[in-house]
């Protein structure tokens, strides 16, 4: 039987549609037609859809590939294929279309500004970094930045000459600058700072510094290590006098998506806008879906136990809205992991979590899923920061199959949405490192951090003297193409917005100003079907 069938395979992908199946593809597709149970004499008409559908793939070739052909089989599956009717989207498997993707899983892909676009490097990222990827880390931050600006149609003039050309701005680089004094210039790099401690701007040419004494900072936070907009005068000390400085537009999610579809940034499977969109009914339809959010889960606090008990006793009883997944974010220990005992009663902590969660057996179908803060083991100061050691996770991975320890930042896909989960007191280190702000007015402080974060395109637009970054794992720290959300769990009080059609949350704190007696424990749920996040809470009792 398995001769007959391998030769059906053959018969259609490889002599009919002139595509080599490898070993892998092939044992998928024989793997399929025997789960499904489909008859002999239905093979050939339902290969023959298979390999269609494969094709119709932006990243199809010849050489067939195992991810391609997954895709096309689960478009198949959804029914959302020009060949067959539609399928009910509330009745498809939503399991089959979650995926958690660790930092250091993610394919190091970067950025060719030659090319104006992604290709992905063959050797693999090391945590140490060469010397030379010290300084590629940053240019490529600044040339993906660029190449958004240029595309803004406020930088991008009619290809047909004309009065209006003349309205459109037009960058220039800091090596045009010199014998040009007295001249207004619109200049966009880096803010840095020079030996001598004075605030500069670098591009991929040069370096100018800038006198800020006049300057109007727009709206988000400035501080070096961000890439900014300049309009000024350049001087005859040959310093730019700064009039304005603001943030590089954003490009929203679909724009990016529909430039670089054929992209896999996250590491399973490239996939285009088209195909997401394909996915849209089946998010909507499946409105019970949601995803429990929690920041500094102090195990070690007297209160935090109790509090994890009584939500998880909710969430066990609510049959049709039980959450599919947990995230748990750091810092796990109030006191913290170094100092007499402190191992120990970290260790006890997780252990107190385990046999907690294994109280609620209707939650094992969950995902528990654990995100390291700054004072979590062993205390890293760079990001990406790896899991937590296995040391403390062994037992409740080993009880729990759907639990699972991943670096800090990580993403959660769902279908074809992408929510990135970052825990880090970024609202005070941004606050500490400013070099300008927008004084007119009440500054809305968790707009200018969002607005800051994502128009840069990266969670930590600070240098790496202030927070550290391993050199070639910064790609995993990119928000190119713009996620579908943005999780930004901080010490910070909580809120939530939308900006650019990204959706950010701060959960807050869990164990709030309840202290020993009780008091109110929050979170945050979010519901991928609307695309929002709503607050949670709980009050213990004395």
């Amino acid at each position: 039987m398995v001769n007959l069938m391998r030769a059906a395979i053959v018969k259609v992908f490889s002599t009919k549609h002139s595509l080599t199946l490898p070993a892998s593809a092939l044992a998928y597709i024989e793997q399929v037609l025997l789960e499904n149970e489909i008859p002999e004499d239905e093979w050939v008409v339902g290969l023959e859809f298979w390999a269609r559908e494969y094709l119709k793939g932006e990243d199809s070739s010849s050489l067939v590939s195992l991810p391609a052909l997954k895709r096309a089989y689960e478009s198949l599956k959804l029914g959302t294929t020009d060949d067959t009717a539609q399928a009910d989207p509330s009745e498809v498997n939503v399991e089959s279309h979650f995926s958690v993707i660790d930092s250091f899983d993610m394919p190091p892909v970067h950025f060719d500004a030659v090319r104006g676009g992604f290709t992905t490097s063959r050797p693999k990222p090391s945590m140490a970094g060469q010397a030379s990827s010290r300084s590629a880390f940053l240019r490529e931050r600044w040339g993906i930045i660029k190449e958004i600006i240029l595309r803004n149609e406020n930088f991008t003039p009619p290809a047909i000459g004309g009065h209006d050309r003349s309205n459109y701005l037009k960058l220039t680089s800091t090596r045009n600058l010199l014998g040009r004094a007295g001249q207004l210039f619109l200049l966009f790099g880096m803010l840095s700072g020079d030996p001598e401690g004075r605030l500069c701007l670098e591009d991929g040419e040069g370096r100018v510094v800038l006198d800020m004494e006049d300057a109007v900072p727009g709206e988000g936070l400035f501080t070096e290590g961000c890439m900014v907009l300049i309009e000024g005068e350049y001087t005859i000390d040959e310093t730019i006098r700064v009039l304005a400085m603001g943030h590089p537009p954003s490009e929203k999610r679909d724009v990016a998506r529909g430039l670089h579809g054929h992209v896999d940034f996250l590491g399973g499977g490239a996939m285009s806008l088209k195909e997401e969109q394909k996915y849209q009914p089946s998010i909507l339809a499946n409105t019970q879906v949601s995803f429990v959010v929690l920041s500094d889960v102090w195990l070690d606090h007297p209160r935090t136990l109790p509090a994890l008990r009584r939500m998880l006793e909710g969430y066990a009883e609510a049959v049709e809205y039980r959450p599919m997944a947990f995230v748990f974010c750091g810092n796990f220990s109030q006191k913290g992991w170094e100092g007499e005992g402190g191992l120990k009663r970290y260790t006890n902590g997780f252990n107190a979590l385990t046999d907690l969660l294994l109280e609620f057996p209707l939650l094992h179908s969950t995902h528990f899923i654990f995100v390291p803060g700054p004072l979590d083991p062993w205390s890293s100061t760079t990001l990406p920061r790896p899991a937590i050691p296995s040391v403390f996770a062994s037992r409740l991975t080993q009880r729990l199959p759907k639990a699972r320890f991943v670096s800090n930042p990580c993403r959660l896909r769902y279908f074809g949405m992408e929510l990135v989960i970052c825990r880090e007191d970024l609202m005070g280190k941004m606050v500490r490192n400013l070099v300008g702000v927008k004084k007119e007015g009440q500054a809305d402080m968790k707009r200018y951090l969002v607005q800051t974060i994502l128009d840069q395109t990266h969670l930590s637009p600070l240098p790496i003297s202030i927070r550290p970054t391993l050199w070639e794992y910064d790609h995993a720290l990119r928000l190119y193409p713009m996620p579908s959300a943005l999780v930004l769990a901080d010490k910070y009080e909580r809120y939530e917005l939308t900006y650019e059609g990204c959706h950010v949350f701060n959960p807050g704190r869990f164990v709030g100003s309840g202290g020993e007696g009780g008091g109110e424990f929050e979170w945050s749920m979010y519901y991928p079907a609307t695309g929002r996040s709503e607050r949670s809470a709980l009050t213990l009792d004395q």
